[in-house]
């Protein structure tokens, strides 16, 4: 294992290292000690390692994330898997603002609680969240899988496209054009095998969420509904 302390080396050395790693690599394991909050660590990498950051983290880390799988022992600031593309993120703790906005492939897991905005402008990504969301999440997400064992905040999935939200809890309030849909059999599938992915599987079953999504009155502008937009 490679083992980084960021106290004493510091981030661009550690990035310059990460984005270094190119295609296929041995050096596969890698430990970073003293993130103290650092922003923006293991942003950028694009290669098949697995990378533990002991600590919590600051704004965008993992962010552009392709390939690598990244553990985070601790909580996350704003922004963490933003706009990640492939690979998987997963944090013990929770998840400050916009977790996993703009993530257009890829698994993010947060095993706290996650706030505003999470999964917002998601484009592919799946998030499994095994506590709360805060208001606002999901919003204008075009497409992929966000789940939710706990709440959810106001505002879920307003001007939602295609993206599909499963809340095991309470949903304060839908966003504009965000309803209620039936959780059909392909449904409980896909749901099973994101519970499995995210490490929750133990905790909750796929019958108990239901299942919310777009409307489709906002594809297209209509007069009778310009209170909406």
């Amino acid at each position: 294992m490679q083992s980084f302390d960021l106290g004493q080396e510091g981030l661009r050395a550690l990035n310059s290292s990460l984005h270094a790693l190119k295609g296929q690599t041995n050096m596969t394991a890698w430990e970073v000690i003293n993130p103290k909050g650092a922003h923006a660590i293991a942003a950028g990498v694009d290669a098949p390692v697995d990378i533990t950051v002991r600590g919590s983290t600051g704004y965008y880390c993992a962010g552009m994330n392709k390939q690598a799988t990244i553990r985070i022992k601790g909580s996350a600031g704003p922004g963490v898997a933003e706009n990640m593309m492939s690979g998987t993120v997963i944090i013990d703790g929770n998840a400050s603002q916009y977790a996993g906005a703009t993530g257009r492939g890829g698994l993010l897991v947060i095993k706290g609680n996650a706030s505003s905005r999470c999964g917002v402008s998601m484009k592919g990504i799946d998030i499994v969240v095994h506590g709360s969301i805060g208001h606002m999440s999901a919003f204008m997400a075009q497409s992929g899988n966000l789940v939710v064992l706990g709440d959810a905040g106001d505002a879920l999935g307003d001007s939602l496209y295609e993206a599909r939200l499963f809340v095991r809890g309470s949903v304060k309030s839908l966003g504009a054009d965000c309803i209620e849909k039936e959780m059909r059999p392909e449904h409980i599938a896909l749901l099973t095998d994101l519970l499995k992915r995210g490490e929750a599987d133990g905790k909750a079953k796929p019958e108990e969420f239901k299942r919310y999504g777009s409307a489709r009155k906002l594809y297209n502008f209509n007069i009778d509904n310009a209170s909406a937009y």
